[in-house]
């Protein structure tokens, strides 16, 4: 943890250096000293501390100095940094001001010149105000501050995008948060370019994009390598898996992940069938875990980065990414999941990221404490989402076509929600339409049955219904099923278009598709399971096949 600062401003360099002497031997071991002889220069470094989350314990003023009274420069520095405990060094002549800053700058306490000796004429009075500022002092969050409107698109991105790489942050809403203001104020930020992201360094962007966040924390998205054995395209648990096994039998592997590791595993807030956790785990925990394992191994991560294309070219396969930069590998596996269908309701694309949110319930729980809530789905990710959510909301209501969840959802989740007061289920019903004034407040439920249409408040809406593959971006001729699946294996014989474009004597590998040597596997393999661990087996067992190949070739 960052110490707390005492900052010093005096213009005469012998006073100068005889305070922070005294201070430093006193409160060096507890608190950082910085100190300046230009009461502007003083100014200037302010705001460069505040955007680095420093804070400042007590200022140390001279009146007199030549560029800016040190009431005056007090006075500005309340604007930035207002709790911090200020006190003023003055000559018997200017006790009269230094009387009256107590009232124009709420002057916690003046100082006469010379202090000496300090033990009996300084450190009591500064202990004095370091104990009072310490009881009232709270530690500030030391890491990535957002700086938004909780109901704006692009600050939902951004969060949803940290949370699920696992990198902390602190959320400030700017209608709410008297810190937020400060932030915004002191560096001149208009409200109407938020968000603004903050850093570690001091540095911040405003209204960034995932990639311009992504390059500032430190990811990769540029290969680093002119060719490699596998090419891994999705960091769901599929990916993660084939990651881990490629790199670990010494294939030169490269896994490139458009958002966050994970895929839909990465938001449920708890996975509790999964072998081998009999409490469950979290799937961010379990992106957590499989990255670290791949990075062990050497995985080389590209992340947020996007393939937008796959070419072939005498065996090789040449991936181009979504900057326009290319990579080269002699294998691929594709393992970019599902994703959850768009709701078919009136005016829901209005509020995607202000109030409807695809997933993401671990992302905005916080900003649904005590509100009503709705859930639409009946499978394990809008069971683990709801119980997530009944932590923070007053009321968490599941939406279902059907009757009930028995057909869709796992029986240990049946019975968790049954056993929670707070979350209804709604059957029969659908989510027709959705209204707001800039962010979601109320939604229509119509009964599918009975065709009775009512209007309900709701502060939230989290989708989880369906599931689309992700493979509109490939342009390769690869053979899909009517969903958009991809074929493998034998089940490609059944194609009348599989023979003009397979020209190898062997059939396909189990989850090779119709071109050699791109390999499909987890949930966006047509026939899949949909469940984690036969996600993590396909993801291992392509790595076989992918030596099978490469052996081969």
């Amino acid at each position: 943890m960052k110490k707390p600062i005492l900052f010093v401003i005096d213009d005469d360099q012998q006073v100068l250096r005889a305070v922070v002497r005294d201070l430093r031997s006193v409160y060096g071991k507890d608190y950082r000293i910085m100190s300046t002889g230009s009461a502007n220069d003083a100014l200037q470094s302010l705001a460069e501390l505040k955007n680095k989350n420093e804070t400042i314990a007590l200022f140390l003023a001279d009146q007199r100095m030549p560029d800016m009274l040190g009431v005056d420069f007090l006075k500005q520095a309340k604007e930035i940094f207002p709790e911090a405990r200020r006190i003023l060094l003055t000559a018997y002549s200017d006790t009269e001001a230094a009387i009256r800053a107590i009232n124009d700058v709420q002057l916690d306490y003046y100082l006469m010149k010379p202090w000496d000796p300090p033990e009996e004429k300084l450190f009591p009075v500064l202990n004095d105000q370091l104990e009072e500022w310490q009881s009232h002092h709270k530690p500030e969050f030391q890491g990535i501050r957002i700086v938004g409107y909780q109901w704006s698109p692009r600050s939902h991105d951004v969060k949803d995008f940290l949370s699920g790489n696992l990198i902390p942050y602190q959320w400030l809403d700017i209608e709410v948060s008297d810190r937020a203001n400060e932030l915004v104020v002191s560096n001149g930020i208009s409200v109407k370019n938020l968000p603004a992201v903050f850093f570690e360094d001091g540095t911040f962007l405003i209204n960034p994009d995932i990639r311009e966040v992504g390059e500032k924390t430190g990811m990769r998205s540029k290969a680093s390598k002119p060719m490699y054995d596998v090419t891994i395209i999705g960091a769901g648990p599929s990916g993660l898996a084939a990651s881990v096994y490629g790199a670990s039998e010494g294939l030169n592997t490269v896994l490139v992940e458009k958002r966050a590791p994970g895929g839909q595993a990465g938001t449920s807030s708890r996975i509790e069938n999964y072998l081998g956790f009999p409490n469950g785990l979290s799937g961010s925990e379990l992106s957590r875990r499989a990255i670290t394992q791949a990075t062990r191994f050497g995985v080389e991560f590209l992340s947020p980065q996007e393939v937008v294309d796959i070419d072939i070219k005498d065996d090789y396969k040449i991936i181009t990414l979504h900057d326009g930069t290319t990579m080269n590998s002699r294998s691929i596996i594709i393992t970019t999941g599902v994703d959850y269908r768009t709701l078919d309701a009136v005016d829901v694309e209005r509020f995607t990221g202000a109030g409807v949110y695809y997933g993401a319930a671990t992302t905005e729980a916080h900003a649904c404490r005590d509100k009503d809530v709705y859930v639409v789905g009946g499978g394990n990710s809008a069971g683990q989402s709801a119980m997530y959510l009944s932590h923070y909301a007053c009321q968490v209501y599941i939406v279902i076509r059907k009757d009930d969840l028995s057909s869709s959802m796992s029986q240990y989740l049946i019975d968790q929600i049954k056993a929670t007061p707070n979350i209804a289920i709604i059957p029969e019903t659908v989510v027709t339409r959705t209204y707001g004034d800039g962010n979601l407040d109320a939604i229509d439920l119509r009964n599918v049955v009975t065709g009775e249409t009512k209007k309900v408040e709701a502060s939230a809406l989290f989708i989880f219904i369906g599931a689309r593959p992700v493979t509109d971006w490939i342009k390769l001729n690869i053979i899909k099923d009517e969903k958009g699946f991809l074929e493998t294996g034998r089940d490609l014989l059944k194609y009348d278009s599989f023979r003009k474009t397979w020209k190898l004597a062997r059939e396909p590998f189990l989850l090779e598709t119709c071109c050699p040597g791109v390999f499909a596997a987890g949930d966006v393999r047509s026939g899949a399971m949909n469940r984690v661990a036969s996600a993590v087996g396909e993801g291992s067992m392509a790595i076989k096949f992918v030596h099978e190949y490469l052996a081969e070739n």
